[in-house]
Formats: C-alpha cells, sequence, structure tokens
C-alpha cells in the first residue's frame, strides 16, 4: 500500500479576496475544510499546510495540520506551486519516507467523502505517475481563431445534442497526486504517466473573487449542512 503525505498550500495574501484562505465558508475557515478532508483520508499518513502567515498557522495547527513556514522568496503572486511543493519535500521527508504526494488546493474544497481515498486508488490501479482531478463537461466550446470565432469540440453545422457530445474533461484543481520523482525530474506536478480522477460538475467551482465564496458557502451548507 502506497504511503502518502498531503500537502496544502495557504498563502496569507491573495489578489482578489483579502484574506482569502481564513474566510468563513460552510461554518469554518477556508483552509480548514480542506485539512479535514485530508485528515479524513485514510491514504493519507500527514497533512501539511504551507504558509507565511502565523494566523493561518495557528487555524491550521488548532485543525490538525503540520505546519511548514514558507519564506518571503516564495511568498509571492508569482510564486508555482511546483515551487511551494519543492521546498516541502525535505521538511516533509524529515518526518518519514512517503510515495506519494497529495497536492490539495484550499480554494477548490468541493470534495465527496472519499474522493482523496478515490483518486489514490486510481493512480495506483493504473499504475499511473501522476494524476490530476477532473469534472465531465458537455459544453460547446469556442475560440477565437485567425479568421475569426471557430468551434474546437463541434461542427456547427451538425449541431449534436449537447448530450451526445464527446465529452471533454476540465481541471478541477482539487487534488493532484503524483510521485516525488516527478517533481524533482519534470520540475512539474504532472509527468510520467498521467491519470485522471473524475469528480462531480460541482468541483470545478473554486474561489477567485467574492461572488465565488457566495456560491462555494451555498453549496458546502447543503451538501455538509
Amino acid at each position: 500500500m502506497s504511503r502518502a503525505v498531503a500537502i496544502i498550500p495557504a498563502r496569507g495574501g491573495s489578489k482578489g479576496i483579502l484574506r482569502k484562505n481564513l474566510r468563513e465558508v460552510g461554518g469554518a475557515p477556508l483552509v480548514v475544510h480542506t485539512i479535514r478532508q485530508a485528515l479524513a483520508s485514510s491514504s493519507v499518513d500527514r497533512v501539511y499546510v504551507s504558509t507565511d502567515d502565523a494566523e493561518i498557522r495557528d487555524v491550521s495547527e488548532a485543525a490538525g495540520a503540520h505546519v511548514i513556514h514558507r519564506p518571503e522568496d516564495i511568498s509571492g503572486d508569482t510564486v508555482s506551486s511546483e515551487a511551494v511543493i519543492h521546498h516541502a519535500l525535505p521538511v516533509m521527508r524529515a518526518a518519514g519516507e512517503f510515495d506519494l504526494v497529495v497536492f490539495l488546493q484550499a480554494t477548490a474544497p468541493l470534495r465527496a467523502k472519499g474522493d482523496i481515498d478515490g483518486a489514490v486508488a486510481t493512480l495506483n490501479r493504473e499504475e499511473a505517475d501522476s494524476l490530476l482531478s477532473v469534472s465531465r463537461s458537455h459544453r460547446f466550446l469556442w475560440r477565437q481563431g485567425a479568421q475569426g470565432p471557430e468551434a474546437i469540440n463541434y461542427d456547427p453545422a451538425h449541431r449534436p445534442r449537447r448530450q451526445d457530445l464527446e465529452a471533454q474533461f476540465v481541471e478541477n484543481g482539487s487534488i493532484y497526486v503524483f510521485k516525488p520523482w516527478v517533481l524533482e525530474r519534470f520540475d512539474n506536478r504532472l509527468g510520467g504517466r498521467i491519470a485522471l480522477y473524475e469528480m462531480t460538475a460541482s468541483a470545478a467551482f473554486d474561489i477567485d473573487d467574492e461572488i465565488d465564496l457566495v456560491v462555494i458557502d451555498l453549496l458546502m451548507t447543503r451538501r455538509f449542512g
């Protein structure tokens, strides 16, 4: 059985929403929902939060997570998630060996019970090296081409029923699972043999602005309240 650790990035600053990771949704600070979900997973041995913020540190520790202090040079708006995980890896390894990293984004908290375990099981079953969570989409997609607007996934002259479209999958940003060597070799959370873990359509909701907070709060209250 693969041993996994979970890492949740949660910096104090936010360009769109002030103190986003501490805003209350569904009856708890945003970051706490993801901590609780990771702790409830039978696949995850330890849960870490990477943060530069003292209040997030205190809230995360109270919720049961270990906290990794993130230095200022990897705490800005333009810093990649991969840089954060690179920084966290040696700290997590110092506490014990593991085979998989489960990377969870607090801004996409609509995970059903069992989603984290399901993602890890999918990676193992498919003998993959990395995995991303997705939500199924049957939307009609367009892009702005060189000659004007053009359809991407259907022929407008022979418009199909929406349910007959070939399924597309949207990366929902909720769950990533990967073997540590994938990050170290590719400087990317995805690499090697990649698997998909399908989640519900609602899992594609994430938090970028104040309206998203209202929507997520409503969905969490109805699903988990």
